[in-house]
């Protein structure tokens, strides 16, 4: 998902045997991971030299829980996706710096009304079982995500899918019911993922450049390296191994203490503490991430624009930037998808207290406003920017009680909160909107459906005239600026930290981890 397709910064770092909750077992499980092939490593050590061949990368986050996912096309929290993206591939990706590019298609095009797509597949590509990967493998990748009775991740952004023809050996068509001129960036995500036709979850095959040798949901995944991986890079590393960690304390002291090898997603806070030790690196890469404050517009008090609109001014978004990221991001202005051509400039909203109080006043709160705010440490700054965002709102007459939950009791049920908090990943409008804002999107947490917005949203994807859909994007970010449920305060630079003998990592926008989760380009190198 959000990626829901997820942690308090610790305030001071503190050298516990065990992790938080996972008992002595894990403790014992991460020393016992120690493969002998890190380097040894002295002050202000770098890597040098080419990429080297051979060993095993430990890489450890916050998250998971008994619902973790080997299925890419219904990954959700962070170790999901991190399955997805090193498992499998999709027809076309997003590089460093979010420009679309080729992947397991070399090139998807459309005829003029974009109701038929030709996707002309990869030569040469096989699946980690060592079949060749066929257009029958795409058109039943395509089935099985918008099948009806089992919908995946990507269902809503390919519905208008009719049919997938297969041409001939390398070539399928697309036709859809309704023109989508964004239909080459839905195939980008990393859920839409192209698998085998007799694809086993249980099982699983994929083309990506690491294949499964074990999974122990919410505890740790094994990755071997394929080698059938068609790709021209990598990968280097024989194994990855994902570790969970259930809170920030343990996955920071596993960092210091050289059981892990990177770890994704520090708090902000920390990039200065650690950046200041030879050993590691910090990686900091600008992205269009956001944590957003999602309002139930069907249930109260949200359901009154009024209160969705107060809220909105209630919260301090620099204050916000600076106290839950560090300064490690930049201000939002309660619309998504920065990177995307057409995002458009409205006037920066403010903190305006009065006008937050005038607001409730209008909407029958004239003593204020009392809820509650559900949270979990989904990503990092998440539970901060609640206790942050609770403090700037209670100026305005609002009490805002936190509720704080577990991360497999928050997901078990975070669509029907009617008020909580979320994380995604950069995306550009149509994509986000399919995915989290539409009434049939997987994700849609404020439960919006807005009659004027869909009309737009459906004539957006229809045309094919890049400034006109231009024109209906931006037409459709004001009717969530205007009275949408999200509380999109800022967006979040992506911030990991990893051991120097690594190397190959390097910044990039998706605002997925570690350089975007690409494993296959990482190296275990000498150091000097």
């Amino acid at each position: 998902m959000t990626a829901p397709p997820p942690p308090a910064p610790p305030r001071g770092l503190t050298r516990r045997a065990v992790l938080g909750g996972a008992g002595m077992g894990m403790g014992l499980m991460l020393a016992g991971c120690a493969t002998g092939t890190q380097p040894a490593v002295g002050p202000a050590a770098e890597v040098t030299g080419p990429p080297k061949k051979g060993g095993t990368m430990r890489l450890g986050f916050v998250g998971g829980g008994a619902a973790d996912t080997l299925d890419g096309a219904v990954a959700t929290n962070l170790g999901d996706v991190a399955r997805a993206v090193n498992m499998y591939d999709s027809l076309l990706t997003r590089d460093d710096d979010y420009n679309l590019v080729p992947m397991l298609a070399t090139e998807v095009t459309s005829n003029d009304d974009a109701t038929v797509w030709t996707v002309r597949l990869r030569e040469g590509v096989t699946f980690s079982d060592g079949r060749p990967l066929t257009p029958a493998d795409v058109r039943a990748s395509i089935e099985r995500i918008v099948d009806p009775d089992d919908p995946k991740n990507g269902a809503a952004s390919l519905a208008a899918v009719e049919e997938v023809r297969e041409i001939d050996d390398h070539t399928v068509e697309i036709h859809l019911s309704t023109p989508d001129a964004a239909l080459d960036d839905t195939l980008s995500q990393y859920a839409n993922i192209i698998v085998p036709a007799d694809f086993d979850p249980q099982n699983p095959v994929g083309t990506g450049p690491f294949m499964l040798e074990s999974f122990t949901p919410a505890q740790s995944t094994i990755l071997r390296a394929n080698p059938h991986y068609w790709g021209d890079e990598g990968p280097y590393l024989d194994e990855v191994q994902l570790l969970n960690f259930n809170d920030t304390d343990a996955l920071i002291n596993a960092l210091l203490s050289t059981q892990v090898d990177a770890v994704a997603q520090i708090p902000a806070a920390l990039a200065e503490v650690i950046s200041a030790d030879a050993r590691m690196q910090v990686l900091n890469s600008e992205t269009g991430m956001w944590l957003p404050f999602t309002m139930r517009v069907d249930v109260e008090p949200f359901d009154d624009e009024r209160v969705r609109q107060a809220f909105r001014l209630a919260i301090d978004r620099e204050e916000m930037v600076e106290q839950v990221l560090s300064g490690f991001g930049r201000v939002a202005n309660d619309m998504y998808s920065p990177y995307d051509p057409a995002y458009p400039e409205f006037p920066q909203r403010q903190q305006d207290i009065e006008g937050a109080k005038r607001l409730l006043a209008e909407a029958g709160h004239p003593d204020g406003l009392e809820v509650e705010l559900v949270t979990a440490p989904i990503q990092a700054g998440v539970v901060e920017a609640a206790q942050v965002f609770a403090e700037q709102a209670s100026e305005a007459g609002i009490t805002i009680n936190i509720k704080r939950m577990d991360l497999t009791s928050y997901w078990g049920d975070y669509l029907n909160y009617p008020f909580s908090q979320s994380f995604w990943y950069t995306r550009n409008f149509l994509g986000q909107t399919n995915s989290g804002t539409m009434p049939d999107a997987p994700f849609n947490e404020t439960h919006w459906d807005d009659e004027e917005f869909k009309e737009v949203i459906a004539a957006a994807r229809r045309e094919t005239d890049t400034a006109k859909r231009s024109a209906l994007v931006e037409q459709a970010q004001r009717i969530l600026y205007d009275r949408g449920g999200l509380i999109i305060w800022g967006f979040a630079n992506q911030v990991d930290a990893y051991q120097s003998y690594l190397g190959g990592i390097v910044e990039n926008a998706t605002g997925l981890p570690l350089s975007g989760f690409n494993l296959h380009r990482v190296w275990i190198g000498d150091v000097a």
